[in-house]
Protein backbone atom coordinates (compact mmCIF):
# COMPACT_ATOMS: atom_id res chain seq x y z
CA UNK A 1 0.00 0.00 0.00
CA UNK A 2 2.84 2.48 0.42
CA UNK A 3 3.91 1.68 -2.70
CA UNK A 4 1.17 2.75 -4.35
CA UNK A 5 0.42 6.01 -2.43
CA UNK A 6 3.74 7.42 -3.25
CA UNK A 7 3.28 6.05 -6.91
CA UNK A 8 -0.10 8.26 -6.84
CA UNK A 9 2.16 11.10 -4.68
CA UNK A 10 4.55 11.66 -7.58
CA UNK A 11 1.58 11.66 -10.23
CA UNK A 12 -0.56 14.46 -8.77
CA UNK A 13 2.80 16.58 -7.75
CA UNK A 14 2.87 16.46 -11.88
CA UNK A 15 -0.64 16.68 -12.82
CA UNK A 16 -1.09 20.55 -14.56
CA UNK A 17 -4.78 20.98 -16.08
CA UNK A 18 -5.05 22.14 -19.39
CA UNK A 19 -8.52 23.39 -18.54
CA UNK A 20 -11.03 23.54 -15.59
CA UNK A 21 -12.91 20.98 -17.24
CA UNK A 22 -9.78 19.02 -16.96
CA UNK A 23 -9.45 20.27 -13.53
CA UNK A 24 -12.53 19.27 -12.11
CA UNK A 25 -12.33 15.43 -13.50
CA UNK A 26 -9.01 15.69 -11.29
CA UNK A 27 -10.49 17.14 -8.44
CA UNK A 28 -13.86 14.19 -8.61
CA UNK A 29 -11.44 11.20 -9.68
CA UNK A 30 -9.73 11.69 -6.27
CA UNK A 31 -11.64 13.79 -3.69
CA UNK A 32 -15.26 12.35 -4.48
CA UNK A 33 -17.29 9.89 -2.37
CA UNK A 34 -16.21 7.46 -4.65
CA UNK A 35 -12.83 8.71 -5.52
CA UNK A 36 -9.18 7.14 -4.89
CA UNK A 37 -8.93 8.95 -1.93
CA UNK A 38 -11.66 8.05 0.34
CA UNK A 39 -11.12 4.11 -1.46
CA UNK A 40 -7.94 3.92 0.09
CA UNK A 41 -9.04 5.42 3.65
CA UNK A 42 -11.00 2.70 2.98
CA UNK A 43 -8.35 -0.05 2.81
CA UNK A 44 -6.37 1.77 5.70
CA UNK A 45 -8.72 -0.42 7.81
CA UNK A 46 -7.16 -3.37 6.97
CA UNK A 47 -3.39 -1.98 7.45
CA UNK A 48 -1.77 -3.63 9.96
CA UNK A 49 -1.51 -2.06 13.09
CA UNK A 50 2.11 -1.42 13.27
CA UNK A 51 2.16 0.43 9.90
CA UNK A 52 -1.05 2.21 10.91
CA UNK A 53 1.29 5.49 11.97
CA UNK A 54 3.06 5.52 9.41
CA UNK A 55 0.60 4.63 6.33
CA UNK A 56 -1.64 7.47 8.02
CA UNK A 57 0.72 10.05 7.52
CA UNK A 58 1.17 9.67 4.09
CA UNK A 59 -2.74 8.97 2.95
CA UNK A 60 -2.83 12.35 4.77
CA UNK A 61 0.12 13.88 2.66
CA UNK A 62 -1.87 12.78 -0.46
CA UNK A 63 -5.20 14.25 0.58
CA UNK A 64 -3.34 17.48 1.32
CA UNK A 65 -1.18 17.81 -1.71
CA UNK A 66 -4.68 17.24 -3.83
CA UNK A 67 -6.30 19.66 -2.75
CA UNK A 68 -3.52 22.31 -3.05
CA UNK A 69 -3.13 20.89 -6.68
CA UNK A 70 -7.30 21.97 -6.92
CA UNK A 71 -6.52 25.09 -5.58
CA UNK A 72 -3.05 26.00 -7.36
CA UNK A 73 -4.43 25.39 -11.10
CA UNK A 74 -7.97 27.24 -10.27
CA UNK A 75 -6.11 30.37 -9.51
CA UNK A 76 -3.68 30.00 -12.20
CA UNK A 77 -6.80 29.86 -14.18
CA UNK A 78 -8.62 32.71 -12.95
CA UNK A 79 -5.24 35.06 -13.15
CA UNK A 80 -5.59 33.87 -16.94
CA UNK A 81 -9.04 34.58 -17.57
CA UNK A 82 -8.40 38.36 -15.75
CA UNK A 83 -5.72 38.77 -18.29
CA UNK A 84 -7.63 37.80 -21.27
CA UNK A 85 -10.15 40.19 -19.84
CA UNK A 86 -7.46 43.38 -20.01
CA UNK A 87 -7.04 43.37 -16.21
CA UNK A 88 -3.75 43.32 -14.82
CA UNK A 89 -4.05 43.87 -11.06
CA UNK A 90 -0.36 44.52 -10.72
CA UNK A 91 -0.90 48.09 -13.51
CA UNK A 92 -1.82 51.41 -12.18
CA UNK A 93 -5.72 52.17 -12.12
CA UNK A 94 -6.32 54.17 -15.88
CA UNK A 95 -6.90 57.87 -15.50
CA UNK A 96 -10.45 57.78 -14.50
CA UNK A 97 -13.20 60.19 -16.57
CA UNK A 98 -15.36 62.33 -15.03
CA UNK A 99 -15.01 65.96 -13.07
CA UNK A 100 -14.73 67.64 -9.74
CA UNK A 101 -17.12 69.71 -8.27
CA UNK A 102 -15.96 73.57 -8.92
CA UNK A 103 -15.97 73.77 -4.88
CA UNK A 104 -13.46 70.77 -4.59
CA UNK A 105 -11.41 72.65 -7.26
CA UNK A 106 -11.11 75.62 -5.90
CA UNK A 107 -10.50 74.48 -2.35
CA UNK A 108 -7.99 72.67 -3.76
CA UNK A 109 -6.10 74.96 -5.18
CA UNK A 110 -6.49 77.01 -2.64
CA UNK A 111 -4.91 74.73 -0.26
CA UNK A 112 -1.80 73.81 -2.41
CA UNK A 113 -1.19 77.97 -2.33
CA UNK A 114 -0.75 78.11 0.89
CA UNK A 115 0.51 74.62 2.08
CA UNK A 116 3.61 76.02 -0.45
CA UNK A 117 3.53 78.66 1.95
CA UNK A 118 4.24 76.77 4.89
CA UNK A 119 0.65 76.27 6.38
CA UNK A 120 -0.65 73.53 7.33
CA UNK A 121 -4.44 71.74 7.20
CA UNK A 122 -6.21 72.01 10.27
CA UNK A 123 -9.73 70.05 10.90
CA UNK A 124 -12.58 70.61 13.50
CA UNK A 125 -16.16 69.66 14.14
CA UNK A 126 -18.99 71.36 12.34
CA UNK A 127 -21.04 70.71 15.35
CA UNK A 128 -19.48 73.01 17.92
CA UNK A 129 -20.37 74.50 21.53
CA UNK A 130 -21.03 78.75 22.09
CA UNK A 131 -17.30 79.01 23.55
CA UNK A 132 -15.27 77.63 20.17
CA UNK A 133 -17.77 79.49 17.97
CA UNK A 134 -17.81 82.97 19.91
CA UNK A 135 -16.94 83.27 23.48
CA UNK A 136 -12.95 82.33 22.91
CA UNK A 137 -13.26 84.39 19.85
CA UNK A 138 -14.09 87.71 21.62
CA UNK A 139 -18.30 87.93 20.62
CA UNK A 140 -20.12 89.81 23.18
CA UNK A 141 -22.97 88.34 24.56
CA UNK A 142 -25.35 90.73 22.86
CA UNK A 143 -23.22 90.44 19.48
CA UNK A 144 -26.01 90.02 16.61
CA UNK A 145 -24.22 86.97 15.44
CA UNK A 146 -25.48 85.06 18.28
CA UNK A 147 -28.86 85.81 17.46
CA UNK A 148 -31.22 83.26 16.44
CA UNK A 149 -31.27 84.49 12.64
CA UNK A 150 -28.01 83.81 11.98
CA UNK A 151 -27.03 80.82 13.82
CA UNK A 152 -28.57 77.35 13.85
CA UNK A 153 -28.72 75.96 17.57
CA UNK A 154 -29.32 72.65 18.16
CA UNK A 155 -29.30 72.93 22.47
CA UNK A 156 -29.70 76.51 23.43
CA UNK A 157 -30.37 77.77 27.08
CA UNK A 158 -33.53 79.68 27.15
CA UNK A 159 -32.44 82.69 29.13
CA UNK A 160 -28.98 83.44 27.94
CA UNK A 161 -26.16 82.68 26.05
CA UNK A 162 -23.92 80.29 27.60
CA UNK A 163 -20.52 77.99 26.19
CA UNK A 164 -21.78 74.98 26.36
CA UNK A 165 -24.63 76.45 24.07
CA UNK A 166 -24.68 73.65 20.82
CA UNK A 167 -25.25 74.73 17.89
CA UNK A 168 -23.67 74.50 13.90
CA UNK A 169 -20.47 75.99 13.41
CA UNK A 170 -21.21 79.60 11.53
CA UNK A 171 -17.37 79.73 10.55
CA UNK A 172 -13.98 77.75 11.14
CA UNK A 173 -12.97 80.22 12.71
CA UNK A 174 -13.49 77.35 15.69
CA UNK A 175 -10.84 75.35 14.62
CA UNK A 176 -8.25 78.30 14.78
CA UNK A 177 -9.53 78.24 18.61
CA UNK A 178 -9.03 74.53 18.98
CA UNK A 179 -5.23 74.76 17.45
CA UNK A 180 -4.44 77.28 19.40
CA UNK A 181 -5.35 75.57 22.85
CA UNK A 182 -3.37 72.67 21.81
CA UNK A 183 -0.09 74.28 20.46
CA UNK A 184 1.57 77.33 21.35
CA UNK A 185 3.82 79.09 19.10
CA UNK A 186 4.78 78.68 15.91
CA UNK A 187 1.13 78.11 14.79
CA UNK A 188 0.59 78.43 10.87
CA UNK A 189 -2.57 76.72 9.78
CA UNK A 190 -5.27 76.69 7.58
CA UNK A 191 -8.93 75.57 8.24
CA UNK A 192 -11.22 74.79 5.21
CA UNK A 193 -14.60 73.70 6.08
CA UNK A 194 -18.70 73.31 5.66
CA UNK A 195 -20.53 76.17 7.45
CA UNK A 196 -23.45 77.33 7.99
CA UNK A 197 -26.18 80.36 8.97
CA UNK A 198 -29.50 81.02 8.97
CA UNK A 199 -29.71 82.71 5.92
CA UNK A 200 -32.48 83.13 3.29
CA UNK A 201 -30.91 81.37 0.03
CA UNK A 202 -30.33 83.53 -3.01
CA UNK A 203 -28.18 84.04 -5.76
CA UNK A 204 -25.30 86.17 -3.43
CA UNK A 205 -26.49 83.73 -0.36
CA UNK A 206 -26.96 80.35 0.85
CA UNK A 207 -27.59 79.02 4.17
CA UNK A 208 -24.41 76.49 3.62
CA UNK A 209 -21.10 77.60 1.99
CA UNK A 210 -17.86 77.05 2.90
CA UNK A 211 -14.82 78.94 4.28
CA UNK A 212 -11.27 78.40 4.28
CA UNK A 213 -9.16 80.54 7.09
CA UNK A 214 -5.75 80.89 8.40
CA UNK A 215 -3.88 81.40 11.29
CA UNK A 216 -0.48 82.55 11.89
CA UNK A 217 1.17 82.86 14.89
CA UNK A 218 4.80 83.42 16.21
CA UNK A 219 7.14 85.73 17.48
CA UNK A 220 7.44 89.47 15.61
CA UNK A 221 4.56 88.64 13.49
CA UNK A 222 3.47 91.99 11.63
CA UNK A 223 0.60 93.51 9.79
CA UNK A 224 3.07 93.64 6.54
CA UNK A 225 3.43 89.88 6.72
CA UNK A 226 -0.46 89.45 6.45
CA UNK A 227 0.12 92.24 3.18
CA UNK A 228 2.41 90.04 1.66
CA UNK A 229 1.22 86.64 2.39
CA UNK A 230 -1.86 87.48 0.74
CA UNK A 231 -1.29 89.34 -2.08
CA UNK A 232 1.07 86.46 -2.92
CA UNK A 233 -2.45 84.29 -2.62
CA UNK A 234 -3.66 86.65 -5.12
CA UNK A 235 -0.78 86.84 -7.40
CA UNK A 236 -0.60 83.05 -7.60
CA UNK A 237 -4.44 82.07 -7.80
CA UNK A 238 -6.10 84.96 -9.62
CA UNK A 239 -2.87 85.53 -11.74
CA UNK A 240 0.02 87.86 -11.84
CA UNK A 241 -1.27 91.96 -12.65
CA UNK A 242 -4.28 91.47 -10.39
CA UNK A 243 -4.90 94.98 -8.10
CA UNK A 244 -5.17 94.37 -4.58
CA UNK A 245 -6.48 96.80 -1.83
CA UNK A 246 -6.94 97.09 1.52
CA UNK A 247 -9.93 98.90 3.88
CA UNK A 248 -10.37 99.25 7.56
CA UNK A 249 -13.33 97.15 8.65
CA UNK A 250 -14.46 95.44 12.01
CA UNK A 251 -14.25 92.28 13.36
CA UNK A 252 -13.97 90.78 17.03
CA UNK A 253 -11.35 88.84 16.69
CA UNK A 254 -8.67 90.82 15.25
CA UNK A 255 -7.38 94.26 15.68
CA UNK A 256 -6.39 95.90 12.97
CA UNK A 257 -8.92 94.40 11.06
CA UNK A 258 -8.95 94.76 7.21
CA UNK A 259 -11.41 93.84 4.07
CA UNK A 260 -9.41 93.07 0.78
CA UNK A 261 -10.71 93.68 -2.60
CA UNK A 262 -9.13 92.51 -6.01
CA UNK A 263 -9.96 94.16 -8.93
CA UNK A 264 -12.13 92.75 -10.76
CA UNK A 265 -11.25 89.83 -13.33
CA UNK A 266 -14.66 89.83 -15.00
CA UNK A 267 -14.24 93.17 -16.24
CA UNK A 268 -10.93 94.19 -16.00
CA UNK A 269 -11.93 97.10 -13.54
CA UNK A 270 -13.73 98.43 -15.94
CA UNK A 271 -17.13 98.29 -14.11
CA UNK A 272 -19.90 95.15 -14.31
CA UNK A 273 -22.73 93.72 -12.34
CA UNK A 274 -20.19 91.20 -10.35
CA UNK A 275 -18.45 94.42 -8.97
CA UNK A 276 -21.79 96.47 -9.29
CA UNK A 277 -19.44 99.07 -11.55
CA UNK A 278 -16.69 99.76 -8.95
CA UNK A 279 -13.99 97.83 -10.57
CA UNK A 280 -13.50 96.10 -7.18
CA UNK A 281 -14.51 92.64 -5.71
CA UNK A 282 -13.80 92.24 -1.88
CA UNK A 283 -12.71 88.54 -1.50
CA UNK A 284 -11.80 88.08 2.36
CA UNK A 285 -11.67 89.63 5.36
CA UNK A 286 -8.13 89.40 7.86
CA UNK A 287 -6.88 91.39 10.75
CA UNK A 288 -3.75 91.15 13.32
CA UNK A 289 -5.09 88.69 16.09
CA UNK A 290 -6.92 90.60 19.20
CA UNK A 291 -4.74 89.78 22.29
CA UNK A 292 -7.55 89.09 23.97
CA UNK A 293 -7.71 86.01 21.59
CA UNK A 294 -4.22 84.91 22.59
CA UNK A 295 -4.97 84.95 26.04
CA UNK A 296 -8.34 82.82 26.11
CA UNK A 297 -5.77 80.39 24.31
CA UNK A 298 -3.42 80.78 26.92
CA UNK A 299 -0.85 82.08 24.63
CA UNK A 300 1.03 85.50 25.96
CA UNK A 301 0.43 88.37 23.97
CA UNK A 302 3.74 90.02 24.91
CA UNK A 303 5.65 87.45 23.36
CA UNK A 304 3.45 86.20 20.32
CA UNK A 305 1.87 88.39 17.71
CA UNK A 306 -0.40 87.07 14.89
CA UNK A 307 -2.65 87.53 12.13
CA UNK A 308 -5.95 85.56 10.66
CA UNK A 309 -7.84 85.83 7.56
CA UNK A 310 -10.92 84.19 5.96
CA UNK A 311 -12.73 83.76 2.79
CA UNK A 312 -15.62 82.17 0.99
CA UNK A 313 -14.98 79.19 -1.24
CA UNK A 314 -18.06 80.01 -3.00
CA UNK A 315 -17.04 83.40 -3.70
CA UNK A 316 -13.92 82.71 -5.19
CA UNK A 317 -14.86 80.06 -6.94
CA UNK A 318 -17.61 82.57 -8.47
CA UNK A 319 -15.04 85.43 -9.48
CA UNK A 320 -12.68 82.64 -10.87
CA UNK A 321 -15.44 80.64 -12.85
CA UNK A 322 -17.20 84.06 -14.02
CA UNK A 323 -20.67 82.11 -12.17
CA UNK A 324 -23.21 84.34 -11.20
CA UNK A 325 -25.89 82.40 -9.51
CA UNK A 326 -24.57 81.02 -5.97
CA UNK A 327 -27.41 78.37 -6.34
CA UNK A 328 -25.27 76.46 -8.87
CA UNK A 329 -23.11 74.42 -6.45
CA UNK A 330 -25.76 73.09 -4.91
CA UNK A 331 -28.50 72.20 -7.33
CA UNK A 332 -26.22 69.28 -9.21
CA UNK A 333 -27.32 70.04 -12.41
CA UNK A 334 -25.59 68.14 -14.80
CA UNK A 335 -25.42 70.50 -17.51
CA UNK A 336 -23.41 73.03 -14.97
CA UNK A 337 -21.07 70.40 -13.50
CA UNK A 338 -20.05 68.37 -16.82
CA UNK A 339 -18.32 72.02 -18.11
CA UNK A 340 -15.78 71.37 -14.88
CA UNK A 341 -14.87 67.74 -16.42
CA UNK A 342 -11.29 66.43 -15.69
CA UNK A 343 -10.33 70.08 -13.79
Amino acid sequence: MKEKIEDILKQVREFQANNKEALEEFRITFLSKKGVIPGLFADFKSVAPELRKEMGMLLNELKNTVQEKVEEQLQKFESQNSNDAGFDMSMPANEMRGGRHPLSIVRRDINEIFEHLGFTIAEGPEIEDDYHVFTALNFALDHPARDMQDTFFIQKDPNENKPTDILLRTHTSSVQVRAMEKKQPPIRIIAPGRVFRNEAISARAHCIFHQIEGLYIDEGVSFADLKQTLYHFVQEFFGEGTKVRFRPSYFPFTETSAEMDISCNICGGKGCNICKHTGWVEILGCGMCDPNILIASGIDPEKYTGFAFGMGVERIAMLKYGINDLRLFFENDLRFLEQFELA
